[in-house]
């Protein structure tokens, strides 16, 4: 149905959309999002650049693998929480992708993989954290 980089790309619309909502509703920045928001924006990029899921990944509440630090897995749920709802009526081709990928589990081999998915994304964690 998608390409990896297609469903990245989406995953990456739909969080982009959903901070600037928040953004504005929040800080009043629009059209463009204000510097915390934009690190926020950049920090789920990264995130979603280097998922050892690919374009398999279920969406991120259904992870098995957390692999935000918890500040911002709190900052991404806050902006979430508020700009979900706005979704269908500001962006529904972009929700409608976001539910139905929420069907998605994470692919059964990879879940049974035990030390070799763990050290995949030790490697992973290692890579992507700035400090």
């Amino acid at each position: 149905m998608f390409s990896q980089d297609g469903r990245i790309k989406r995953e990456l619309r739909t969080v982009e959309a959903m901070t600037r909502i928040y953004c504005r509703d929040h800080h009043g920045n629009a059209p463009t999002p204000c510097p915390r928001c934009s690190e926020l924006i950049e920090y789920a990029a990264g995130r979603l650049g280097g998922c050892p899921y690919g374009a398999e990944k279920p969406v991120c509440s259904r992870c098995p693998v957390h692999c935000y630090k918890p500040a911002m897995r709190d900052r991404i749920r806050a902006v979430m929480r508020h700009a979900g709802p706005q979704m269908a009526y500001r962006h529904p081709v972009l929700a409608f992708y976001h539910i139905v990928d929420g069907y998605r589990n994470p692919p059964a081999a990879e879940k049974t993989a035990g030390k070799g998915l763990k050290k995949s994304l030790k490697g992973f964690r290692q890579r992507t954290d700035p400090g």
